[in-house]
């Protein structure tokens, strides 16, 4: 891999993989409409992947330090049982993470051949789009709860959610919001849960490859692969204050620019494919 187109898709993985946009999606229009054909036999390819998810996973965990310190101290004391609300926070976020890990797991190789499709990436883009239209419909109809209102129930229907994030196009924050406001949360607290959620899924799926970077044979640059994985966690922790700011101030229709932006470039992807 080059330099250039490194730094470019830690850009977008760190960008993208917070808003509601899809970087899975992204990533796949990007390499095909460029014309990157990255081999993913390259030495640097397996480095590249890992060390951008854990710059993603660091950058969450730094903005919710303080989420993060709380539910640890709460689960020493409750002696690792949902005792008190930040204990129990803890395992629903662990009833959240089950669902997608289990899907990954079962379907790992279909779901790869899914990943260089331009097809698929921009038609689930524009589902993702109509998916996000839809929450801000939700959010209309349904109370505002907070946090503590959590259930098992709804922290597994949210986690069941975000297995569809598996699909290119489809944006793991996005289906989790959606999901969170239909289950009563407002846009702040669905996002909050889901950007927590994302934590341990992005920092597991990271430190599932990692042994493998010791197997790696070849020329690796891995000057421009730390650059990217830095370059990626600057944004993604700029997209995440960001996203939390804005979901804070807005009480209706906070989805609806994302939803709409999905529409659109799915369907230039699509016209960009079949002209």
């Amino acid at each position: 891999m080059q330099l250039g187109q490194m730094l470019v898709l830690a850009v977008v993985q760190g960008v993208t993989e917070l808003f509601p946009i899809s970087s899975l999606g992204h990533s796949v229009l990007i390499r095909t409409i460029l014309g990157w054909h990255i081999a993913k036999a390259s030495p640097d390819f397996l480095p590249f992947l890992v060390v951008l998810h854990v710059g993603t996973a660091s950058a969450l965990l730094l903005y919710f330090w303080r989420d993060w310190r709380d539910i640890l101290v709460g689960l020493w004391r409750a002696r690792g049982r949902a005792r008190n609300e930040h204990a129990r926070l803890f395992w629903l976020l662990v009833v959240a993470s089950i669902p997608a890990g289990l899907i990954g797991l079962l379907f790992e190789k279909k779901i790869k051949l899914l990943f260089a499709n331009l097809l698929v990436a921009a038609t689930f883009l524009m589902v993702n789009g109509v998916v996000l239209l839809i929450g801000d419909v939700l959010k209309k109809r349904r109370p505002d709860h907070t946090l503590e209102h959590m259930n098992w129930s709804k922290a597994l229907i949210i986690g069941a959610a975000q297995a569809l994030a598996l699909i290119p196009g489809m944006s793991r924050s996005g289906v989790t919001v959606v999901a969170g406001l239909g289950k009563g949360f407002d846009y702040a607290v669905a996002a909050r849960f889901s950007f927590l959620m994302a934590t341990p899924i992005i920092g597991a799926a990271a430190l599932l490859e990692v042994p493998k970077l010791f197997r790696i044979t070849g020329h690796v640059d891995l000057g421009g692969i730390f650059l990217s994985g830095a370059l990626a966690g600057v944004f993604a922790y700029l997209s995440t204050w960001i996203l939390m700011r804005y979901f804070r101030k807005q009480e209706v229709q906070a989805l609806r620019p994302f939803g709409y932006y999905c529409l659109a470039a799915g369907a230039a992807a699509l016209a960009w494919y079949f002209v």
